[in-house]
């Protein structure tokens, strides 16, 4: 039997709960989208990211979490689990979806300038009940669309307590209308972009990190000693780099 703490991080694919309930986690509404996000210039359109996620979460709930989760991986993705990053295609063949998919939704969204590369973070809610923070790299395809390369989770510690239900049985949550988005600067003709600060590189495949095509955006993954999930991304912006993201997470109590 697989131990909860893989299922979860596999659970939590590109995992985050806005609201949940008997109707089912309220994403932001595409009017929210548009009106929060439509600003970005042409290939970094952060709510390409936003709307490809949402689609994501309802195939989960439609067809299973990880049979979308299979739609949705590009070729060689991976979830960071409690013992380090592991192939997605092979955990998958060895899981059945469960019963009650994870419900998630974006908070942010990070894009490098020429759009290939991506990261969302947010929140969210699996099928026990326990809420956390996720993780997920997206990956611009040869036809144009976003599959997830990496992806990784952890739950509250402590968890919160129980938010106040309502008659109908949904919890409302109202900060779910802000999604913000980041997008690095282009650069102009002839500018060279410098390059992000070092980063120490991991031991023994403990960590790594990529750089977008055009250079504007890194992320790095660190399993540390204790287990801990790091993730952390940087953007260039305005002619420095800014970090976007940084999340030290844990892997759930078997």
């Amino acid at each position: 039997m697989i131990g909860r703490g893989v299922i979860v991080a596999a659970i939590a694919l590109s995992a985050a709960v806005s609201a949940c309930g008997s109707p089912g986690p309220r994403g932001p509404s595409n009017a929210v989208i548009a009106r929060t996000l439509s600003t970005a210039p042409g290939a970094a359109q952060p709510s390409t990211i936003v709307a490809t996620e949402l689609a994501y979460a309802r195939a989960a709930k439609e067809t299973g979490l990880f049979t979308a989760g299979a739609q949705y991986a590009a070729p060689g993705a991976v979830l960071h689990g409690r013992n380090g990053p592991v192939p997605f295609r092979a955990l998958a063949t060895t899981l059945n979806d469960p019963a009650v998919a994870t419900q998630w939704a974006p908070r942010l969204v990070v894009k490098s300038c020429d759009g290939s590369l991506a990261l969302s973070q947010g929140r969210y809610l699996d099928g026990e009940g326990m809420v956390g923070n996720y993780v997920t790299v997206w990956a611009l395809q040869s036809d144009g669309s976003y599959k997830w390369s990496y992806d990784v989770a952890g739950p509250d510690v402590p968890q919160p307590p129980p938010r106040e239900e309502f008659e109908d049985g949904a919890i409302v949550v109202t900060a779910i209308d802000l999604v913000e988005g980041l997008i690095a600067t282009c650069p102009g003709d002839n500018q060279t972009i410098p390059p992000p600060p070092p980063i120490p590189v991991g031991e023994e495949g403990a960590a790594d990190a990529q750089l977008a095509r055009d250079g504007t955006l890194r992320w790095r993954w660190e399993h540390r000693a204790d287990g801990t999930k790091y993730v952390t991304a940087q953007y260039f912006y305005l002619g420095e780099w800014l970090t976007a993201i940084e999340e030290s997470l844990t892997s759930p109590l078997e």
